[in-house]
Order: C-alpha cells, then structure tokens, then sequence
C-alpha cells in the first residue's frame, strides 16, 4: 500500500472494479482471517492510532479514542467474526401453497466495490467499522479520508497494508475536490457519513450512476428529560455526551428540552457534572480540543449570535489558562428559534436548554423539527418511554443516557429523513453490503403444465379454486 496521496481515483476503482467482476468470492475462511489480521494490526498499532488522531485534534483525550473509537471497533470486528458463518448461510424460505413443492432460498453475494467516505470527527471508527461489514460480506473496498487527518490517514495506511493487498482495501486522500470525484464513481455501493448538507451533494452524485447509498448523516439530536428524576441526575447522564470529544460528535445531545421547574438549578447541576468529569480544563488530556480553528471560529460565532439574539451563556467551568484550541462547557439559556445555535448542528460543547411544562409539549418540539439521528429520553416512567417511542421518530433511541445505542453491534445504525437513509453495523451491516439474491428452486414433478396454454376448461376451474383460496 503506497504512502502518497492518490491524486486521480479513477484508475484504481477501474481496476479494483474488474477484479471484484473476474475474481470469486471469498468464503467464510478468507473473510475470518481477513478480520483476524485487522484486529490484530488494529492492536499492534494502537498507541500509534492514538497519538495520530491526537496530533490531528491538536490535542484529543487518548481514554476517548480508546473507549470511544478503539474499544467499538475491535468488538465490532469480534461480533462479526463470532456470527460470520450463520450470516453467510442461505435462508430457507416458504413456499406458496401453488409453487410447492418447489423451494425458497436467499443467498448473500457480495455487491463487488464498496466506497466510503470518511469523516473527521472519529476517524478509526468511522473507517474501520463500515469497513468491517464490507470484508465480511465479500466486497473490496476504497476509503476515502479526510483531509483534516493526515496523521491518522498515515497510521491507518500502514494499519491495513498489514492486513489486505491494496487491490482490495485502497486508501485514498484529498479535498473537497477529490472527495466529489469519490463519490461519481460507480461503486456497487457508496457509504457517506458527514453532514446532511454534505450528504444532499454526495446522494447527488451517486444518482447519476443509481449508486445505492447509505447517508449517515446527523442534524440537531435531542434530549428529554422527565420530571420524575432529580436535576442531577438528568445533568450526570448528559453531561458525558455532551463534552465527550469536545461535542464532536454525530449522536452528542444536540440541545435540552428540561421540565421549567428545574430551569434555574440546573446550570449549577451541570457545573458539578461536567468538574466531577474534568477537575480541571487546562491542560486536561482528558478533554479534547475543537478539531481547528475554523471550526472553533464556528463555534464561538454560535455564541456570539446567541448572546447578541438575547441568550445568556453560563459557563459550565474555569476559562483561564485554555489552548486556542479548547472551548469551555457552555449552557445557553434563553435561546429562540432565530438564533443559528438552533438551526445547524453544533457539533461542540454548546448546550441550549428549552423549559416545557408538559411532556406533550417537549414532544411537539421534537416533531415540529426534522427528524434526528438520536433521541435520548432521561427519566423511569415506562408510560413516559412509550410516548417517546410510539409519538417521535428518530434515527436510535437511547434511555437514561446518551450515545450508548451506536455501540450495540447486534441494533442497526442509521438515521431517518434528514439524518440518513440505510442502516450499517453488525448483522444489519453485513445486509446492506450485500445482494440478497432470491432463488426458487422448481421440481422434477409439478403442477405448472396444467396452468399452461393451451387453455380450457381445466385452466378455468383451477383459476376459480386459486383466486377464491
């Protein structure tokens, strides 16, 4: 696998396209081992991935980058090895009653070429867990990169020259330009996960080929909070979501909808949640930086619209002695509908807190918005939880905490509207990257002779006991 930048895509898709038509399909051992070399590379690199994404962040919390990217994707890849074979087998299917005794299969082909194109934000989870599903159902696979990583591209690139010959995983690099070309080529299937505005341009590409896509997009994901717990439990299990890799991600809790009795108290509650995770800012490993400085810009901006809009922004800890590239925990109050901190996905340690004073209306709230890639709903009532899950639609649903859904490998993935289309990681994963090819199978001896021209009587009679069956 070569070190430089590719700076034209069309030649190795061309010839990674004949092979994945010329070639077989792996079986069952190719794939395992395959996945078995990955995880291991994976792990004989780890420190290096680690300090990669860290020197692309300007400074990420390397205990995020295990639990949160590490730590998922080699369980991702043992789930996968653990269930390959069942997923891989062909599924009986029935038969009708007038196909019988013919029989029903559903074989699983691998679609060829995958592309994916990769975001900043989680680098190695991202890449690695799309690639997972991809090798277990048979395919190759292009990774598109980001350009705000190139530590990380690098370490990665020797990650899987360890493991695959590069006509079958390619790495590729470059900007926004680069990444248009991607996403033109005709891949069997093409996996985007980036913003929706983003996601809009991509889906448009792909239409000219009938690409089938899988957008994983984000949006504004929002928190209920119920009013039969206390304030500090509410802000306890936010908290984490909110500041885990600065807010920089896709699923993070987006905004809060909080029961108005708590209102005034729970800007201090948050104070104590988020000084119990990060004692202190400054110099804190454990608390990531903004990925740069347009990004950081974006956010300040965020706050400087706000306040002059009428908000008013409670620091949630010290701001002394902070890196350019760190922000502070911030809650916003008072915010409205005309500030740009509620039209665009904040990705960042920004909280706007909405007061309602009844569950129908934080509900409302919701669905008078598009729809999220996360809802998360803190509170016990199970009358309550129902509510959330039979009166919103939203991409994952997670209880009593934020993110967790995204890391249980054996639930689809996957936003709704606005905030994707398709479904990826485990079984779900292994689906999406293949034809599900149907197969009827007709006997030696059957009925089909007597529904065929020339036709009489005979054919009239039977056709009569068919449709009134």
């Amino acid at each position: 696998m070569s070190g430089a930048p590719l700076l034209d895509v069309h030649a190795p898709f061309q010839h990674m396209h004949a092979l994945s038509r010329s070639q077989p399909t792996p079986d069952l051992m190719a794939r395992r081992q395959g996945l078995k070399r990955l995880e291991a590379a994976l792990l004989a690199h780890q420190q290096g991935l680690q300090y990669a994404i860290s020197q692309d962040f300007g400074g990420r919390s390397p205990h995020e980058t295990q639990l949160l990217e590490l730590f998922p994707t080699l369980d991702g890849i043992r789930h996968t090895m653990k269930h390959l074979k069942r997923w891989m087998q062909p599924e009986r299917r029935s038969t009708g009653l007038w196909h019988l005794p013919g029989s029903n299969h559903v074989y699983k082909q691998p679609l060829g070429l995958v592309g994916i194109i990769v975001p900043w934000n989680y680098p190695l989870f991202l890449s690695v867990g799309p690639l997972t599903a991809a090798l277990a159902a048979g395919n190759r696979v292009m990774l598109k990169l980001s350009e705000f990583t190139p530590a990380f591209n690098a370490c990665l690139r020797t990650v899987l020259a360890d493991c695959f010959p590069e006509d079958q995983v390619r790495v590729v690099e470059g900007d926004a330009g680069l990444a248009a070309a991607f996403a033109s080529l005709p891949f069997d299937h093409l996996l985007f996960t980036g913003s929706t505005a983003v996601g809009r341009k991509v889906m448009a590409a792909a239409a000219a080929n009938l690409t089938p896509v899988t957008l994983e997009l984000g949006g504004k994901s929002p928190v209920i909070a119920g009013d039969d717990l206390d304030v500090e439990t509410v802000a306890r299990q936010l908290m984490f979501g909110k500041c885990a890799n600065a807010g920089q991600t896709c699923v993070a809790p987006d905004y809060l909808l909080l029961p108005r009795k708590w209102l005034a108290s729970f800007p201090q509650a948050a104070e104590q949640a988020v000084r119990s995770l990060y004692p202190v800012l400054a110099s804190n490993t454990d608390y990531s930086h903004i990925i740069n400085a347009a990004h950081h810009q974006r956010l300040q901006g965020y706050l400087d619209d706000a306040l002059a809009k009428g908000a008013r922004a409670v620091p949630l800890h010290d701001e002394d002695g902070l890196t350019p590239g760190q922000l502070v925990p911030t809650v916003l109050l008072g915010v409205t509908d005309e500030m740009r901190v509620m039209q665009e996905e904040i990705f960042g340690p920004i909280l706007p807190v909405i007061p309602y004073d009844d569950l129908s209306e934080a509900i409302a709230f919701v669905n008078a918005r598009p729809r999220p890639l996360a809802l998360y709903f803190l509170g016990n009532r199970a009358a309550d939880r129902q509510r959330i899950l039979v009166e919103t639609c939203s991409g994952g649903v997670t209880f009593n905490d934020t993110m967790l859904h995204v890391g249980q490998h054996d639930l689809p993935f996957g936003g709704v509207g606005p905030s994707g289309m398709g479904h990826y990681h485990g079984h779900e994963g292994f689906l999406t990257f293949s034809k599900l090819k149907p197969v009827y199978t007709q006997r030696r001896w059957n009925g089909l002779a007597l529904m065929k021209p020339p036709y009489g009587p005979r054919f009239a009679r039977i056709m009569r006991w068919m449709l009134r069956a």
